[in-house]
């Protein structure tokens, strides 16, 4: 199971979550460990360019931002320019709306 597994049943259960990610990729929008809020993607929300959801590409679980779209694809980075990949919305299961320490 990896670190997002149970945080994803919740968001598509409709739960909001919230957890603290470890790591440097999204500095300075999220220090690692700073508590963050996710909630599950409404399904009228547009997303666009600089949300940071919670999200998989290719079985792999990110945190990231949308850094651009093209057709249906969604391309998810990190914040340091390192593009993880492209993936489609059902793939993305909650938006980041709080980061906290």
């Amino acid at each position: 199971m990896s670190w997002a597994t149970k945080l994803i049943e919740e968001l598509k259960s409709g739960q909001t979550v919230t957890f603290r990610p470890k790591g440097q990729s999204m500095k300075p929008i999220i220090e690692s460990g700073q508590l963050c809020t996710c909630v599950p993607l409404d399904p009228g929300y547009l997303l666009k360019e600089g949300d940071v959801v919670l999200c998989k590409i290719k079985g792999k679980q990110y945190l990231h931002k949308i850094t651009a779209f093209k057709d249906q694809q969604i391309q998810i980075s990190n914040n340091h320019g390192y593009v993880n990949g492209w993936t489609t919305r059902p793939n993305v299961f909650g938006i980041l709306v709080k980061v906290e320490n």
